[in-house]
C-alpha cells in the first residue's frame, strides 16, 4: 500500500508534515513497516478541501490531526490487518 501526503503550499501550511509525521508513527505502531510505504508529493489538485492525502489510487481530503487516526484505522489498518 502506498500513501501520500501532499506537502505543496497550501497543505504545507495547514502542517501536512505533523500529519505525515503521525502517519509514520501510525505506520511503526502497528508494525505495518513492510506493508506500507509513505511517502510526500507536491499538490495533489485539492488545495481548497485541506490537507489532501492518497491512499494508493483514493483521494482523502480534509485530513487533519484530529481525523487522522481514524483515517488511517478504516483505510489503512482495516485493510492491512
Amino acid at each position: 500500500m502506498n500513501i501520500y501526503v501532499c506537502i505543496g503550499s497550501s497543505c504545507h501550511q495547514k502542517s501536512s508534515y505533523s500529519v505525515m509525521k503521525e502517519i509514520k508513527y501510525l505506520i511503526i505502531e502497528n508494525g505495518l513497516e513492510e506493508k506500507v510505504n509513505l511517502q510526500s508529493a507536491f499538490c495533489l489538485g485539492h488545495c481548497a478541501n485541506g490537507i489532501t492525502i492518497k491512499i494508493d489510487d483514493e483521494i482523502v481530503t480534509g485530513v487533519g490531526m484530529g481525523n487522522i487516526r481514524e483515517i488511517f484505522k478504516t483505510k489503512v489498518l482495516d485493510i492491512c490487518k
